[in-house]
């Protein structure tokens, strides 16, 4: 491949943009299962989990006896390669034990939001099929009510005489005999994670155990060539398990390199700067919405807790702007920000910053993952283009689903026979491989035939003091097709008017571009990674033009 550009890794002859980072080592044995592989890597880690709140902890060799304990169990009850086993539960120290021991088998583990209502779960259980599913006592009326399934539960303390206990399962011998075995190929369906579908229906996305195991590797090439003693570092995790993010990195990624996990079982600000302290954490992971409190509230912060320990903060979900950047490393000079780009369609992964650095290249999602290749395609053509050139992000590479869960139809126009996944996300890729997110291709607000990016005018709106959050979507005319309007949070005590932040932003954007109708409202609705739910604004203001 001489043809391929050294800065932005172009390649003229094919239109395609190759990863600059050291390819990941993928297992030649086709018959691996992500469990045994991440089980299997050496390292100097002792403790795997610790509850937050409880300070309860499971070492490595605990992990992975329960493991197998709770895999035994499995078996005996009927479990076998490609079942489906349901996970709803909040995170916690025994999420990952289920994850491991259900992929073990090659049965398929497919989690659900614990904020899910009843039917919407009913709805994911009618598509997946599961034979069982794993619950907490808090949410069994959930699962109770959307189906008739077998169910464990997950609570450390005895509920109901009737229903099986996880624990109960941990605590049994491993029987050191072969249970049923059946062969796990890497190509088998190790997870189906319903993507949050923020723009049209929920899908089940089809991952593969080569995919995890690409994911696995990308992760501990990230984190290994940190200069932090393997096994010393200690993560936070603040990111829900059952959303790609957790799943893969936190309940099984991170395990390969013998970190120690502190789990969060909900968000909370305090509960989490008090964990850092409290477990001498290294490493942070966040999403945008958390850091920009973090930097609002950084004298109180930091008079308050011990963040000392704190050296990486890992931050996914939405590109961070200049400004944001810029006021943390100010109030937190000792701490780097890293960032990362990724789908539930490509398990996660797809861009990163590795080092400062790379992360100096304001507003950028990051190079291009290691082994991981990308494409910019025109939208409206189909033509291939090539750098500095916006067009929708095509990317391709180990990490990438098998498809949709029975959905030929979605997985067909997601994916093209070559395997390339278009991402609907419209970027450019600079001189220096640095992608940069333009805004969602569905979510461009169409104005007499311009685009206009919501996430350009939401930066916009970020940066004018009286504003602390902002969300910009497409509103109906008949006149011009669709003109921005704006649900604007205002900081406590402010008194903005409605003119004022349309004249805030007409006096820095083109004409098409202005904002013509603002709300105000005391937040913005985002999924759990920090994504803003358009859609439930959309609703909102067509069901209530009078807003």
């Amino acid at each position: 491949m001489s043809s391929v550009d050294s800065r932005s890794g172009f390649c003229d002859s094919n239109s395609t943009f190759y990863s600059q980072r050291t390819p990941i080592p993928l297992p030649p044995n086709p018959s691996l299962d992500v469990t045994t592989f991440i089980s299997s890597q050496a390292h100097r880690g002792r403790t795997a989990f610790i509850d937050a709140s409880t300070g309860k902890s499971l070492t490595f060799t605990e992990l992975w006896r329960a493991v197998e304990s709770v895999a035994d169990c499995l078996s005996d009850m009927g479990i076998r390669k490609g079942h489906v086993v349901l996970l709803l539960s909040p995170n916690s120290i025994l999420f990952p034990v289920v994850c491991l021991s259900v992929m073990s088998l090659g049965a398929v583990i497919t989690t659900t939001n614990p904020l899910n209502t009843a039917a919407e779960i009913a709805k994911q259980v009618k598509d997946s099929n599961p034979v069982l599913a794993f619950t907490t006592s808090q949410l069994l009326p959930k699962i109770a009510a959307a189906a008739s399934l077998p169910i464990v539960l997950m609570d450390e303390e005895r509920v109901d005489s009737e229903v099986k206990r996880l624990v109960e399962m941990m605590r049994r011998e491993p029987s050191g005999r072969r249970r049923v075995f059946e062969r796990v190929d890497q190509d088998d369906t190790a997870t189906l994670l319903y993507s949050s579908g923020t723009t049209g229906m929920s899908k089940g996305v089809v991952s593969s155990h080569r995919n995890l195991i690409a994911m696995v590797q990308t992760i501990v090439n990230r984190f290994g060539s940190d200069n932090v003693s393997q096994g010393e570092q200690r993560f936070i995790c603040t990111v829900p398990m059952f959303h790609i993010y957790g799943l893969a990195a936190f309940a099984t990624g991170l395990l390969a390199y013998g970190s120690t996990i502190v789990v969060l079982s909900k968000f909370e600000m305090h509960e989490m700067l008090s964990a850092i302290g409290k477990y001498r954490a290294t490493y942070l992971p966040l999403v945008p919405p958390i850091l920009v409190a973090m930097v609002n509230g950084a004298e109180q912060i930091n008079a308050k807790y011990d963040l000392s320990s704190l050296h990486t903060v890992l931050c996914g979900g939405a590109p961070l702007s200049k400004e944001v950047t810029e006021g943390f490393m100010e109030k937190y000079p000792t701490v780097k920000i890293l960032q990362g780009y990724g789908l539930t369609e490509s398990t996660g992964i797809g861009a990163s910053t590795d080092t400062v650095e790379e992360s100096r290249r304001y507003g950028t999602a990051g190079r291009l993952s290691a082994s991981m290749e990308g494409r910019i395609v025109d939208p409206v053509t189909g033509k291939v283009l090539g750098p500095k050139c916006t067009g929708e992000l095509w990317l391709k590479g180990p990490s990438i689903m098998k498809g949709y869960f029975s959905n030929e139809e979605a997985t067909s126009s997601t994916l093209d026979s070559e395997g390339w996944l278009r991402t609907g996300d419209l970027c450019y890729i600079d001189e220096d491989g640095f992608i940069f997110v333009v805004d969602r291709l569905k979510e461009l607000i169409k104005y007499k035939g311009y685009q206009v990016p919501p996430a350009e005018l939401e930066a916009l709106l970020l940066t004018h003091p009286e504003i602390s959050d902002a969300a910009v979507i497409p509103f109906p005319d008949r006149e011009v097709g669709q003109f921005p309007m704006a649900y604007v949070v205002r900081k406590t005590g402010s008194l903005l008017s409605e003119k004022s932040v349309m004249e805030f932003v007409a006096k820095q954007v083109a004409p098409y571009k202005r904002v013509r109708k603002v709300a105000f409202v005391s937040s913005i609705p985002k999924n759990p990674s920090g994504k803003i739910l358009r859609k439930d604004l959309i609703k909102l203001s067509t069901s209530n033009s009078k807003l």
